[in-house]
């Protein structure tokens, strides 16, 4: 796609007393005038000088609802405590997430797509309200400057807050181009910003879709055919109804909801059915059958996503040949925030209230399960309490809206945890196959690597090629080409210089089991396979793992600067005690370099990862605090998946649950956490997910220092054990 960062902004207009102004940002489309673009986001300055964000992206912790207002408040020239968010409402043409094509959060986007247009928006605003005041007072703009939501003339020791000036600034012309501040004069990007959210998620005022309460709301709890593609053949709902406070059972194709007047109620009565289910097609099937499907499909030649130089002859030719075959799980998300949703179907019109990454596909799900056009459907957004790709869906939503047609009065929705885990939509199982050829030094002068797996964009895009030409969304029209773009992620383009190198991908649906992006998406696999494959080599050319991929790093210096600082920091070649070790990874994923040293004690098949230390060089930093704060929390949660993290299947069924069987770090066995960051100025790279990648190789890696086992499966608490 090509953008325009500065064709962009566009006529504001006086809005129920006060500045209004519309940032737009997209692609360009030939159907417009030049210089027009759909828009984005909506800026608010009241008459009491309160500025107002309307925010597209939702906050699910990682930070938005406060790196998203240091953006505006910067150039706007007002301090945080000014600035007050909302979120936005369903609308892909006003709020569209120009990666994404729109109206998302997710892909490590935010920063990334809002760093220059709300940044703008805000100097748009400042230089209106200059004017304004410049044009009360009599005098040049130029005399004029701007300080915490107030504009002053120095030179007559005059001054007028941006309330008092948000009427009159609204009626004059938009400026076709503003000069944004230099960044030594930047007051609030590159600073640590206390977190806006954190004050009310400590004392519980914070609402998440959890915490929806409606006049005479109902509560519901639902169970699905344990096996996928299965269909409810009856049931006997004589000792609910006789539980207390319930009201009605709910039928549905693969489902049934209990109705009660509170979550006891619901829960018991929903304990009580006696449920007859129809299992369908897949009910016999187990993890091996997926495993065997995949092997298969794998021995063949897939879509080539990547091809430099003749990697067969290089092949043929070199010294040492290394091959090894990698697996990585299905993975559910197991959000902290179970699913929820809470539904009021009327006859008019529809009212949703639910925490979501994707608003207009709620609010279109919801038309087209009741009847309505998008317009008598409202949308309420919530924070969310942990999205990681679960809430990029509508399946538990679809389900939602079906069991609210048949209740007179809001309903919420509440899906147990085990339902929830046991029913979600997986991070994919992957199957690789990879080779190398090494010449006499131990240089690897051919690199082949042969993906297999779903394609959770081929899901999302099949029926959408239309739609995604239209909006120029390459990624979608790619994987109709029989490439998944987020399948191959950390893959086609490794920080290493390969003279000869063949990636390709082989599309395998699993029978029966619905897949969808998870934190981190397919770099996550890809990551761990490339890293861990690395040190294999590394350690067939008998060199240290640091220093082999600092040889390979000569064309990607920022890679190798993290390489350096991470391993320098980590006291990388400082002895460890027996049965301990030490592990590193580098990759370049969502627009940022990380490494990751991990240390290790293994004892057995128990492995404790006891200390990670992180580089990160992610561009230009907006809030760093927040980027450590990325880091922590997708260390633990890639730490999780890398050493517990496995959906497996039995006779058609999920047999994980529950945190019991379905395991993260608990405190006491959450590493020590250090995290270094490079300072430069190259444009924001994404946080929300690399750290969950760039961990996972780190400890498998340290595992073989440890044990001399290598890891090619995981999670490496099953494959120690094995």
């Amino acid at each position: 796609m090509t953008w325009s960062r500065r064709e962009f902004l566009v006529a504001g207009a006086a809005a129920g007393g006060g500045l209004l102004i519309s940032c737009r940002l997209g692609r360009r489309d030939t159907g417009l005038a030049a210089g027009t673009f759909a828009p984005n986001a909506w800026i608010r300055v009241g008459r009491d000088g309160a500025v107002t964000l309307v925010m597209s992206q939702v906050e699910m912790g990682q930070g938005t609802y406060t790196s998203m207002p240091m953006l505006l408040a910067e150039e706007l020239e007002v301090g945080l405590d000014q600035v007050t968010l909302e979120a936005a409402p369903p609308d892909n043409a006003l709020y569209s997430n120009p990666a994404l094509g729109f109206q998302a959060t997710g892909g490590s986007t935010s920063v990334r797509t809002m760093w220059v247009p709300l940044r703008q928006a805000g100097a748009t605003a400042r230089a209106m309200l200059v004017a304004a005041a410049a044009k009360e007072w009599g005098v040049d703009p130029a005399s004029c400057r701007a300080g915490h939501g107030v504009v002053y003339h120095d030179a007559s020791r005059r001054q007028l807050a941006y309330g008092e000036l948000a009427d009159k600034a609204a009626t004059l012309p938009v400026p076709k181009k503003v000069a944004l501040k230099d960044p030594k004069d930047w007051k609030l990007i590159g600073t640590s910003a206390k977190r806006l959210d954190s004050p009310a998620k400590v004392n519980g005022t914070a609402k998440f879709g959890i915490d929806t309460v409606l006049p005479g709301m109902r509560i519901a709890t639902v169970a699905a055919c344990p096996v996928f593609g299965g269909t409810l053949a009856g049931v006997d709902e004589s000792k609910a109804m006789a539980v207390k406070g319930v009201s009605k059972v709910v039928r549905l194709d693969n489902a049934v909801a209990v109705v009660g007047e509170h979550m006891w109620a619901a829960k018991q009565g929903l304990a009580a059915l006696d449920i007859k289910w129809n299992d369908g097609p897949h009910a016999a099937l187990t993890t091996a059958d997926v495993v065997k499907q995949l092997e298969t499909a794998s021995a063949g030649p897939g879509t080539v996503a990547r091809k430099d130089g003749d990697v067969a002859a290089a092949m043929a030719s070199a010294t040492t040949k290394l091959e090894a075959i990698y697996e990585a799980p299905f993975l559910a998300h197991a959000t902290m925030e179970p699913a929820n949703c809470t539904v009021h179907v009327r006859a008019d019109g529809c009212d949703v209230w639910v925490g979501t990454q994707v608003a207009t596909r709620a609010q279109q799900t919801a038309a087209k399960v009741t009847g309505l056009s998008t317009d008598k459907v409202k949308v309420h957004n919530h924070l969310i309490g942990g999205g990681f790709g679960r809430r990029l869906e509508v399946d538990y939503f679809t389900q939602a809206v079906e069991i609210a047609k048949q209740v007179d009065g809001p309903v919420k929705v509440i899906w147990s945890r085990e339902e929830d885990i046991q029913h979600d939509m997986y991070r994919p199982y992957y199957y690789d196959r990879i080779a190398a050829g090494l010449d006499a030094g131990g240089k690897p002068v051919a690199w082949s690597h042969r993906i297999a797996g779903a394609s959770i964009i081929n899901r999302w895009a099949e029926k959408s090629l239309r739609a995604a030409r239209a909006v120029g969304l390459q990624a979608l029209i790619t994987t109709i080409k029989g490439i998944d773009l987020d399948a191959v992620d950390g893959a086609i383009h490794p920080p290493y210089d390969f003279p000869s190198m063949l990636v390709e991908y082989v599309r395998v649906e699993p029978p029966g089991i619905p897949t969808a992006f998870w934190r981190g998406v397919g770099a996550t696999h890809n990551v761990f396979v490339v890293e861990s494959f690395i040190d294999e080599l590394a350690a067939a050319a008998r060199q240290d793992p640091v220093a082999y991929r600092q040889a390979l790093l000569g064309k990607s210096p920022r890679a190798r600067a993290v390489l350096e600082l991470a391993a320098a920091r980590a006291g990388w070649g400082e002895p460890l005690p027996a049965g301990r070790g030490r592990g590193i990874s580098v990759q370049n994923v969502f627009g940022s370099y990380v490494a990751q040293v991990a240390e290790v004690e293994v004892s057995g098949s128990d492995v404790r990862v006891t200390r990670v230390v992180a580089a990160v060089d992610c561009g230009t930093q907006v809030n760093p605090d927040g980027i450590v704060a990325q880091m922590q929390s997708g260390i633990i949660f890639g730490a999780s998946a890398a050493l517990y993290g496995e959906i497996t299947l039995k006779n058609g069924r999920v047999q994980q649950s529950n945190f019991g069987d379905y395991r993260v770090l608990r405190i006491n066995e959450s590493p020590a956490i250090e995290v270094h960051l490079v300072r430069n100025t190259e444009a924001p790279g994404g946080m929300g997910e690399p750290g969950t990648a760039a961990v996972m190789p780190a400890i498998a890696n340290a595992v073989f220092a440890a044990t001399g086992k290598r890891v090619r499966k995981l999670p490496i608490s099953t494959a120690l054990a094995g």
